[in-house]
C-alpha cells in the first residue's frame, strides 16, 4: 500500500500558520514548499506538527490554532468546486468523492442517521496520529463554516486518539460534545444544515479554474466563432456538473430545441461538444502534469474518478493514468 499523503496547497496552511506567529517557515521546517510540488508524504507532514508542536512548548490545540486560517484555496480544486455549490449538502458530497485528492488517508463517509448527518472515517489505513487528525477535523469544520459564512454547532466530535489534558479549547471550537479514545474519527450535526445555502464568493476566486481552462481550450485547434462560444459557457457548467442540453440552451437564453437546431447547423451535436470540450480539457490538464486524476475528473464534472476513465479510455483508447505515461516516455 502507497504512503498517505496530503496536497501541497493543505500542507501550506501550516506555512501561513507560522507567519502569522511571527516565525520564518523555511527556517523551521527546514525549506520552503515546492511550488511544483503537488503533494506532499504524510510522515512529512506529521513531522512538520511535531516539529512546530515542540517549538510551541506543547500547547493545547494546536490543530485547531492552523485550522483558523483556512480557505477554499488550501483545499484545491476540491474547494474551489465546492463554493460552486448552492448548500453545504452539495459541497460535502463533492467533499466525500474527491477526498483524496486533498487528504490521502482514510476515505471519509457520510450517511443520515436519523436527524443527524455524520461524517466517518475509519482506521483501515493507519492512524496518522492526533495532531494530523485534529488538525484535518478542524480544517473541516472551519471550511464549513467559512462556505456557510456562520457558525454551524456539531453535536459531536469523535476522536479514535487518546484525549488531551486539557478538553476546553475543542469543546469551544466545535460546539458540541467531544469524545476520545473512540473506534473512528466522527463528525456529527443536524441534517437541517445542508440545505444551508453557501455565502456568496469572491467572483475571482471561482473564476480562476475557468480562465485556465479558456487558456488550455484556445491553445488547441480553432473552432467556428458560434461553437467556440458554446464551448467556452461550457466550461463552468461542466465544472458544476451541469453537462445537460438544457442548462446550456438556458446559459444562451435560447431553447433546447432552438440550440439543438443551430449546434447540426454547425455539424455537430451537444454531446459531441461536450465530449470535445471534456476532452482537450482532459488532455491539456495531463499534459501540464500538475494535477492528479481525481482533481481532473472534478474538473470535467464527473462524480466518481472511474467515470471519468472510462470516458478518457473511449477517447484515446487509453487509460488517463497510462495516456500520462506514455507521454512522458514520448518526450524522453
Amino acid at each position: 500500500m502507497s504512503e498517505s499523503r496530503i496536497a501541497a496547497s493543505y500542507a501550506r496552511l501550516l506555512y501561513e500558520y507560522l507567519e502569522r506567529q511571527g516565525v520564518q517557515p523555511a527556517m523551521l521546517l527546514g525549506g520552503e514548499l515546492d511550488p511544483a510540488q503537488h503533494f506532499v508524504p504524510m510522515s512529512q507532514w506529521r513531522q512538520w506538527l511535531e516539529m512546530v508542536d515542540q517549538h510551541e512548548g506543547h500547547r493545547p490545540a494546536l490543530g485547531i490554532r492552523i485550522a483558523e486560517g483556512i480557505r477554499a484555496q488550501h483545499f484545491g480544486v476540491v474547494g474551489y468546486a465546492a463554493l460552486a455549490c448552492a448548500n453545504l449538502g452539495e459541497a460535502l458530497q463533492r467533499m466525500e468523492r474527491f477526498h483524496a485528492s486533498v487528504y490521502d488517508a482514510n476515505p471519509a463517509t457520510v450517511s443520515m442517521r436519523g436527524d443527524a448527518v455524520c461524517i466517518e472515517w475509519g482506521v483501515a489505513r493507519g492512524r496518522p496520529g492526533a495532531l494530523a487528525d485534529e488538525t484535518a477535523i478542524a480544517s473541516l469544520v472551519q471550511l464549513m463554516r467559512d462556505l456557510a459564512g456562520r457558525h454551524i454547532p456539531l453535536r459531536a466530535v469523535e476522536f479514535v486518539n487518546p484525549a488531551p489534558p486539557d478538553l476546553r479549547p475543542y469543546t469551544a471550537f466545535f460546539g458540541g460534545d467531544v469524545r476520545f479514545d473512540q473506534p473512528v474519527t466522527r463528525l456529527v450535526l443536524e441534517a437541517a444544515w445542508l440545505a444551508q445555502p453557501l455565502r456568496k464568493s469572491d467572483p475571482a476566486l471561482l473564476s480562476m479554474l475557468d480562465q485556465q481552462a479558456e487558456t488550455l481550450l484556445q491553445r488547441v485547434a480553432q473552432v467556428p466563432s458560434a461553437v467556440d462560444a458554446w464551448r467556452r459557457t461550457l466550461v463552468p457548467l461542466i465544472r458544476q456538473g451541469r453537462t445537460t442540453l438544457a442548462e446550456l440552451a438556458q446559459a444562451h437564453h435560447t431553447s433546447p430545441r432552438s440550440l439543438q437546431r443551430r449546434l447540426a447547423d454547425q455539424g455537430t451535436t451537444f454531446q459531441a461538444l461536450l465530449d470535445d470540450t471534456r476532452r482537450h480539457l482532459a488532455e491539456a490538464h495531463l499534459r501540464e502534469g500538475r494535477l492528479d486524476l481525481a482533481e481532473i475528473a472534478l474538473l470535467l464534472g464527473y462524480s466518481e474518478q472511474s467515470a471519468f476513465t472510462r470516458a478518457f479510455r473511449s477517447w484515446t483508447g487509453l487509460p488517463p493514468a497510462q495516456w500520462r505515461r506514455a507521454l512522458g516516455r514520448s518526450r524522453a
